[in-house]
């Protein structure tokens, strides 16, 4: 813990770089990935303060929208999309994910009530090979499940269909540093 707060002792030591953000935010994109310490969505993708806004679950799980049980999810989603106006969405999964893999293997998370119940939210179970330690497979069907899940949410279906926002689906490969990309023209992923 000791070198985190030596930086952020020094961090803020010439605010001068920094008073343009009290401004306000205009990110361009809603990155939404997994809470993995391995997945960092500034790194992956060379974004500076104020040009991601971000959503970061267990699993990279977008809820079932449903107006009577808001979630933080939903709000930060409505928010990102009616509010800050991105003109984009991603949605990240990444390779050798603990939650996915704990839904393609099927493990018993009862030790874990909360991390079982959230990831019962998941479901379908995703499709995908439980001896690949990437579990791949699963985590990119996983991806696309979660894509057609923001698909239902009112705020981006609206959007959608005027035409002002497109939904990417990637996978971040956290052994090579590698970013594949869904085609929905051939149901791939392939490099960016």
């Amino acid at each position: 813990m000791l070198p985190f707060i030596d930086h952020a002792r020094t961090f803020g030591r010439r605010p001068e770089e920094f008073a343009a953000y009290a401004e306000g935010q205009t990110p361009q994109v809603l990155f939404i990935t997994c809470a993995d310490s391995r997945v960092v969505p500034a790194l992956i993708t060379g974004a500076r303060p104020g040009e991601l806004f971000e959503l970061r679950t267990a699993g990279n799980i977008v809820p079932p929208y449903a107006l009577e049980r808001p979630t933080s999810e939903a709000a930060t989603i409505e928010y990102a999309v009616d509010v800050l106006g991105v003109k984009d969405v991603v949605v990240c999964g990444h390779s050798h994910c603990g939650a996915v893999g704990a839904l393609v293997r099927g493990d018993d998370l009862n030790a874990v009530p909360a991390v079982r119940d959230w990831l019962r939210s998941a479901t379908p179970r995703p499709k995908g090979a439980a001896e690949d330690p990437a579990v791949a497979e699963g985590v990119q069907n996983h991806v696309l499940t979660q894509l057609l899940r923001l698909r239902s949410y009112p705020c981006v279906a609206a959007k959608l269909d005027r035409g002002e926002l497109n939904l990417h689906a990637w996978y971040y490969e956290v052994h090579t540093g590698a970013v594949l990309a869904h085609r929905p023209q051939t149901d791939t992923f392939t490099a960016l």
